[in-house]
């Protein structure tokens, strides 16, 4: 079980404006509730907050939070976090203590991706679920969960029942085996190369455009020579109205 230590104040104001002046000063406002005792109202910082939210399994981790010189056991149920700047706005912290036991979302670590053969001849690992709901002891309750990829080929499927977990730790969902990562094989991606026009198809087309011109001047030369006999005829008339004898 991980736990870290964080310095809290008790909060003696409540309301929307003192949680606003809460956050233009760095500081975080939130709130302590369960095992059948008052709720707390309090306060943190902001940047030791979001440390500890940057780090993997923030929502498995016990928090010791000193109050007056007393140390209250929690863990962090709800954050809201401004959209613009991914701040948190305002913690919920459920109290606990060691014998409590409750439903918890613990991360899944994948390791030995060196020694999959399934991987090293480029298959892709297709994760389903990086979060796994759990239910134990608060004392029980794994930083994280392991699944070991060595020897997995393309088509490999790693099931819960392939995760081994600490001892008084089960798994929400126990009526199957369900499936946490399959190693998928590679994607490939067909690119049609373009065809150049060949020098065939060019010198058809160069075949037809002579042709027209050929067919063009044949055309020329029939209506001159038509033009040259209809001239010849007339001449011919013309002489023999001239010559009556012949």
């Amino acid at each position: 079980m991980k736990e870290i230590n964080l310095e809290v104040v008790n909060r003696e104001k409540i309301g929307k404006s003192n949680s606003k002046n809460l956050r233009n000063d760095g500081k975080v406002p939130a709130i302590i509730y369960g095992d059948k005792k008052e709720s707390n109202c309090i306060f943190l910082e902001c940047l030791d907050i979001m440390k500890e939210m940057s780090k993997t399994g923030f929502f498995s981790t016990v928090f010791n939070l000193n109050i007056n010189k007393k140390k209250i056991k929690v863990l962090p149920r709800e954050v809201q976090t401004d959209p613009l700047n991914n701040k948190p706005i305002h913690i919920d912290f459920l109290r606990v203590t060691p014998e409590s036991k409750i439903n918890i979302s613990v991360p899944v670590i994948f390791f030995n991706e060196d020694e999959s053969p399934g991987l090293k001849s480029g298959g892709v690992l297709n994760t389903v679920r990086r979060d796994i709901d759990l239910i134990c002891k608060i004392k029980n309750i794994p930083e994280k969960l392991e699944a070991n990829l060595k020897d997995l080929e393309v088509g490999s499927v790693v099931h819960m029942s392939d995760i081994i977990l600490p001892e008084g730790v089960l798994p929400v969902i126990a009526d199957r085996d369900f499936t946490i990562a399959t190693i998928a094989a590679p994607t490939i991606m067909t690119v049609e190369e373009e065809k150049p026009e060949t020098e065939g198809e060019e010198g058809e087309e160069g075949a037809e455009g002579a042709e027209g011109e050929e067919g063009a001047e044949v055309k020329e030369g029939e209506e001159g020579s038509k033009e040259g006999k209809s001239e010849e005829t007339k001449e011919t008339e013309a002489k023999k109205e001239q010559d009556p004898k012949k």
